[in-house]
């Protein structure tokens, strides 16, 4: 084979979809620096600023969700959104034409399925990674097409009609998380003795969860650890003046840090004592990459209950504390951080069930398969 590849990775929506991608393209780079790259990405997604971030190049198309629902006004966003996906079939030709690919590898978010459509049209070998434990709509639509369905979760091999396409690869993290270790990144951040909680509720936040995290917040102003918790984007548009009316002043508070992202979460989850966070499973391949005890809270408003799923992997295995939404709030949170803080030996057996769910090499078992498909398309 060639030293060098042309690879498009179509991914967006959320970072859960793009930092797994990320992950695959920087490994990549690394073991074939002549390769080309390219992202396909929406036009309003995160990852027109996180990809390019990496120092890769982005193409962009316009894409819509459907809704589940027989309201008209529904019916109607849905008839728009058929039109949408025609003209991202178009826009995504423009780019295979372009950039004439030998592989496609597309991670999910509605922004894939386009890309992911139309190159295994043209015969373009094609992977597609599932991150969750039960596909997505976009991932349905484009499943049946693929050469290669690449899923996070050995369990989740029965979910597919064509199960020979089907290879568990666990779910791609940055290095980072795997190799940073406790000591250099609790020194970086210049944390002593004092534990370290880190908390997020997603790259776009939740709402009723962040009112919950303030409630924490209020609960735990006295306590000895250190917080640092991201809003998301929309948490961060009213959220400040939500935790002052709420009477937490920050500024009076420095133990307890809020910021609309985290883009140092690798140092962050390798130096945490705890983590609190949804079900994705991004997030959750993270902390697991990180071997950091977590407390689970799955997200009630996905698909097919999805973030539940996941979730219920990690409790089942020992390795994370699974909060319902209908029975959590702030108290709840703040007791069970506190006594999971307590708890050294429990701490110690996540840890140790994490390092057992976290598939380290992910990243290098779809790079290989990338290259695989990429010999059938020169052949």
């Amino acid at each position: 084979m060639a030293k060098s590849l042309k690879v498009t990775i179509a991914a967006g929506g959320t970072a859960g979809h793009i930092n797994p991608a990320l992950a695959v393209a920087k490994l990549l780079r690394e073991r074939k620096p002549g390769s080309n790259i390219l992202f396909v990405g929406a036009d309003d997604g995160m990852e027109t600023d996180l990809v390019p971030r990496e120092g890769f190049a982005i193409e962009t198309l316009t894409v819509s969700n459907f809704l589940r629902s027989l309201r008209p006004k529904d019916v109607m966003h849905n008839v728009r959104a058929v039109g949408a996906i025609r003209r991202a079939f178009h826009r995504a030709d423009e780019i295979l034409d372009s950039f004439r690919p030998d592989v496609v590898l597309g991670t999910g978010g509605y922004a894939s399925f386009p890309i992911l459509h139309q190159a295994a049209h043209r015969h373009i070998p094609t992977a597609l990674h599932e991150a969750n434990a039960v596909p997505g709509l976009a991932t349905r639509m484009v499943c049946d097409k693929v050469d290669r369905i690449l899923v996070s979760f050995a369990e989740s091999r029965d979910q597919y009609k064509h199960a020979d396409r089907v290879i568990a690869v666990g779910m791609p993290v940055q290095e980072e998380f795997v190799f940073t270790k406790r000591e250099d990144a609790r020194r970086e951040l210049g944390l002593g003795d004092e534990p370290l909680i880190v908390s997020a509720w997603g790259s776009l936040g939740a709402r009723e969860m962040n009112k919950k995290i303030v409630d924490f917040m209020r609960l735990e102003l006295n306590e000895p650890w250190r917080h640092v918790h991201a809003t998301g984007s929309f948490g961060w548009r009213w959220m400040p003046e939500y935790v002052r009316e709420h009477g937490v002043d920050l500024a009076r508070h420095p133990r307890i840090t809020m910021q609309e992202y985290i883009y140092n979460m690798p140092t962050l989850m390798a130096a945490a004592d705890v983590v609190i966070s949804r079900a994705g499973a991004s997030t959750l391949n993270e902390i697991a990459a990180a071997a950091t005890p977590c407390i689970i809270v799955p997200s009630p408003n996905v698909t097919n209950n999805h973030q539940e799923r996941n979730a219920a992997i990690l409790e089942h295995r020992g390795a994370a504390i699974v909060l319902h939404e209908r029975d959590c709030d702030g108290e709840t949170l703040f007791q069970t951080t506190k006594a999971l803080l307590a708890d050294d030996d429990r701490r110690q057996a996540m840890r140790k069930a994490m390092r057992d769910v976290a598939v380290i090499d992910s990243a290098d078992r779809i790079y290989r398969i990338l290259l695989e498909l990429a010999e059938t398309r020169r052949a």
